[in-house]
């Protein structure tokens, strides 16, 4: 959750511009129209992937050394005792607690960080030595139990080698492919420094030296275009101010933004802020080069480098798994559960109107991009607006009878489960809004003050504001306002409770249809 809540921040900062995206990705390493100076050649990178961050591979590392190693032991005591010494609750609990305690020291030495998954040289000798001290801590604990005779002395030798081996082998298979994976860029978080001079100077070369940072500069914004802020910044160039920011991390992904600009410079930096609010990326304050000095724990940290946490991604590592998961399970389910009342619909669709089934319609979705959303047709063929630059009303002459009816139902929405499997939209979220949407006959960015910030994550089939009344007709500017408020406060506050509370009260949210025309 974000430390500093969107909507007071725009209200702080008096203004916040949106920007229209450029659906198009042009490649890293071109001056991509932002300053005059191409980026220094770089190593290649691909862009990251949502599922697989270094959050995700640690949890995933855990959990297969634990299931390793349990099932080593079990195995090894088939292998060797089957028969001849009961399995017993005694080796289980040994087993279990031998795991448990390697896996904490494993933890507490930092052996679960992507510095380490990378370099097994440093790594060998804290596994070994984790491994070991667990072992006589088990081993310690059998003898003050006066239990330890119950315990074969040859699987006791074995499971320790086994395990030794098993975990020095599958880290040396890691750490080959985590080197493969950041040489492509796929672990990095790719940042951008804004502000310029001895402070982002300083910043950056703290950061270079620094080995566990994880990042990769892509670049340097800043508002200043005066001689205090020249092209380049560290071999670093500039690419352009706080709007060219914006637009970049449209066309090429974008993790995190540090600021480099004194906490004194207020205005300047909630200005800022108010303009980066849109973009689903972690937005951090340095502390490096600040006389400020606060207590460790209020800061969060780059290898050594500190940081004051501004906003976070509302979505990132397991929570981006857990909604995919989520959405596409339920969404499948969904889908068969609903497929008689697709099938009835298409055919009546398409018994009373000549024309296709389905509706094809370029809308935003995550982070402003174009995607195809998926509707049942309820206009006539040669009135359709694929754009939606004209609202649809109660006495629309261009619906048909039953385009009326499941326009009212919201049962023109159905095929957009489609688009939930295929991964364009999530169950829940912000309805994604067609290009040309207006209220009181004007577009809903220029009505709204950060109206792109509920692009932060996927839009969805329902959301908090549809569930309470703000869904249909905007014919004026407040119903628009007073939707984003509650995709808003959805974003903030999301949960996989919080989606299920929305899908059960959708249903009855249906037949509320006053202004759903």
């Amino acid at each position: 959750m974000s430390a500093i809540d969107v909507r007071d921040l725009l209200k702080a900062a008096g203004q916040a511009n949106s920007v229209t995206p450029v659906p198009s990705p042009l490649p890293l390493g071109e001056a991509e129209g932002y300053g005059d100076a191409s980026p220094p050649p770089r190593s290649p990178t691909v862009a990251p992937s949502p599922w697989l961050s270094p959050v995700v591979l640690a949890g995933c590392v855990r959990l297969a050394e634990f299931c390793g190693l349990l099932l080593l032991g079990f195995g090894l005591h088939q292998a060797l005792l089957r028969g001849v010494v009961p399995l017993a609750p005694s080796y289980p609990a040994a087993i279990l607690a031998v795991t448990l305690a390697a896996l904490g020291l494993f933890q507490a030495s930092g052996s679960y960080r992507i510095g380490a998954f990378r370099d097994l040289s440093k790594t060998a000798i804290k596994l070994a030595t984790g491994w070991s001290v667990a072992f006589l801590m088990v081993a310690a604990a059998m003898v003050m139990g006066k239990i330890a005779d119950h315990y074969s002395r040859i699987w006791l030798l074995s499971y320790y080698a086994a395990g030794l081996g098993l975990l020095l082998g599958s880290r040396a298979a890691l750490a080959a492919f985590v080197r493969t994976q950041m040489a492509q860029g796929r672990f990095d978080r790719r940042t951008a420094i804004v502000g310029g001079g001895p402070a982002a100077e300083e910043l950056i070369r703290a950061l270079e030296t620094d080995g566990n940072s994880g990042i990769r500069i892509v670049g340097i914004f800043d508002d200043r275009a005066d001689e205090r802020s020249g092209t380049h910044v560290a071999s670093y160039p500039k690419l352009g101010n706080i709007s060219d920011l914006v637009t970049y991390a449209r066309h090429t992904p974008v993790d995190l933004v540090i600021f480099t600009l004194p906490i004194s410079a207020e205005t300047r930096i909630l200005q800022m802020l108010a303009k980066l609010s849109v973009l689903p990326v972690d937005i951090r304050l340095s502390a490096y080069a600040t006389k400020l000095r606060l207590r460790p724990r209020a800061y969060s940290y780059l290898g050594g480098v500190p940081l004051l946490d501004v906003f976070d991604k509302p979505l990132a590592d397991w929570d981006v798994i857990l909604k995919g998961l989520f959405d596409r399970l339920v969404g499948f389910v969904l889908l068969l559960a609903l497929s008689p009342v697709m099938m009835a619909v298409a055919l009546a669709v398409k018994l009373t109107s000549p024309g296709p089934v389905l509706f094809r319609q370029k809308r935003y979705g995550f982070n402003n991009e174009l995607i195809e959303v998926f509707k049942f047709r309820s206009m006539y063929v040669d009135q359709c607006d694929t754009g939606a630059a004209q609202l649809v009303t109660k006495t629309d002459a261009r619906v048909t009878p039953v385009g009326r009816f499941i326009r009212k139902t919201s049962l023109d929405e159905l095929p957009q489960l489609f688009n939930v499997i295929r991964g364009d939209l999530s169950l829940v979220g912000p309805r994604p809004h067609a290009l040309q949407a207006k209220a009181a006959n004007t577009l809903y960015d220029q009505v709204v003050d950060g109206y792109f910030a509920r692009h932060k994550v996927k839009p969805g089939i329902t959301g908090w504001a549809q569930i309470n009344g703000w869904r249909g007709e905007t014919d004026t500017s407040e119903k628009i306002q007073r939707r984003v408020e509650y995709d808003l406060h959805y974003i903030e506050n999301w949960s996989i409770l919080f989606d299920l509370r929305i899908l059960l009260k959708t249903p009855r949210a249906l037949f509320k249809t006053d202004n759903a025309y």
